[in-house]
């Protein structure tokens, strides 16, 4: 029997969209074909979805913050266009050389949103395609799985036995049909 998620946290590049690298504009940003649909039937395990993303493109002087807000808009529109619940983006744009808590592996994006929409975060999950992405769900004690698409190819055998996640798919949309049954 599935189980039901106070919120399930989702990266962005490479998760539920294509990642060909940083994406600066809006035109560049192609969600996967199969998101929407995973994401709908992942709707039936919780009412509640946020991305939490590292977007060090800004820092870097790749990409301009304004965009990523558009990017963002977007994404919002998409996700209630298609009835779901995308309560709030994260976004840290530290660059790695100078990050602070909220790049992840840093917890304290996941932290501002457990504050702000009162989540038990033992009651979450956290959906992603790096080790950056596993490994913060682990020490707040969510459940966690690694996608395959974008980088996870290279990831999965990169964790130690503590760090590894609960799950690991080929895509969001195996996830999907795995943790609906």
């Amino acid at each position: 029997m599935s189980k039901k998620y106070d919120c399930i946290f989702l990266d962005r590049d490479g998760t539920i969209n294509i990642d060909p690298g940083y994406i600066s504009k809006l035109q560049d940003f192609k969600f996967f074909d199969f998101a929407v649909t995973a994401l709908d039937m992942l709707k039936t395990l919780t009412n509640n979805f946020i991305i939490i993303t590292n977007q060090s493109g800004v820092s870097r002087g790749l990409i301009l913050e304004a965009d990523l807000i558009k990017i963002n808009e977007y994404i919002f529109e998409e996700f209630s266009k298609n009835n779901l619940e995308l309560l709030d983006i994260y976004y840290c744009t530290d660059h790695p050389d100078n990050s602070s808590g909220r790049r992840k592996p840093g917890v304290e994006m996941f932290v501002e949103a457990s504050d702000k929409y009162c989540l038990d975060l033992s009651r979450c999950l956290m959906i992603g395609d790096s080790k950056t992405d596993i490994l913060p769900a682990k020490i707040l004690g969510m459940e966690s799985m690694l996608v395959l698409s974008g980088k996870g190819e290279k990831y999965k055998n990169s964790f130690h036995e503590e760090e590894k996640p609960d799950y690991i798919f080929k895509n969001l949309m195996f996830g999907a049909i795995e943790l609906i049954k």
